[in-house]
């Protein structure tokens, strides 16, 4: 997987770098994250994109739609050719990700706050239906900051869906500010398990970490469960990592070239 995860990072630095627009930063503090979802625990694939049995994934942090669109098209659900139309005009790839318009994507967002409640939907759903299938939603760590996904979690914990995952891409920075500065939300391990969540930290980054946890949900049987995913903004380029200016810049040429060869230059 970690090949998997460099080839995606250098096609989405190359789709940032031709849109001029982008969150490279959040993207590539997500990718590892996605590659092992797609890559070893969703039990879905590009011809069973309508199975009503399919497990569900839906990414809350909307604005890093280049990373989930890089890495559909690395696991066939569209054309790779199609990244280039990435921000174009009538492109199906917007910079927030639509469900009518991409295979694979399983909900309309952006506005933060809104997945995580989709997703406790899905889960109410397929516990109603008796269906063995699973939701998995990713959402920011400064999107946390929203009320909104607070009262999806106790509807969660109320349900006991213990076929939803909730992931938090925990980089510790969003727009212009670091997550502490803004509203800190530590002890957030404390506060998820008080929502009623089966709890697990991991190294975002590590994809065999991230397998242990995501494939073996429940966690705790009767629990949703919280995965708390410790990354880095734009991990791994030297001169993106842990700063907070690549929430939403571009890369000019210099550093699209340096970023480049650093991500060939990995094993």
């Amino acid at each position: 997987m970690a090949e998997a995860a460099r080839q995606i990072r250098i096609q989405d630095l190359k789709l940032v770098h031709h849109a001029r627009a982008g969150h490279i930063g959040g993207d590539f503090s997500a990718i590892d994250i996605l590659t092992t979802l797609y890559g070893a625990v969703l039990d879905i694939s590009p011809d069973r994109v309508a199975d009503p049995e399919r497990d569900r994934f839906i990414l809350s942090k909307g604005h890093v739609a280049g990373a989930l669109y890089t890495t559909l098209a690395a696991f066939g659900f569209l054309p790779v050719a199609e990244l280039a139309t990435f921000l174009q005009p009538l492109s199906a790839l917007n910079g927030h990700p639509n469900r009518t318009k991409v295979a694979g994507v399983e909900a309309n967002t952006g506005p933060l706050g809104h997945g995580l409640p989709v997703a406790v939907g899905h889960a109410l759903s397929a516990k109603l239906d008796a269906s063995p299938r699973r939701t998995y939603v990713l959402v920011g760590d400064g999107e946390l900051q929203e009320g909104s996904n607070w009262e999806a979690m106790m509807a969660a914990s109320q349900h006991r869906l213990d076929r939803l995952t909730v992931i938090v891409d925990r980089n510790r920075l969003q727009q212009g500010a670091t997550v502490k500065e803004t509203n800190d939300l530590d002890p957030l391990h404390d506060k998820a398990t008080a929502f009623g969540f089966a709890v697990a930290e991991v190294d975002g980054h590590d994809h065999g970490a991230l397998l242990d946890v995501l494939a073996q949900v429940p966690v705790q049987p009767g629990r949703p469960t919280f995965v708390i995913a410790h990354t880095h903004k734009g991990h791994p380029i030297s001169f993106m990592s842990d700063n907070v200016a690549w929430h939403h810049k571009v890369p000019g040429e210099a550093e699209y070239h340096q970023a480049l060869t650093e991500l060939e230059d990995k094993p």
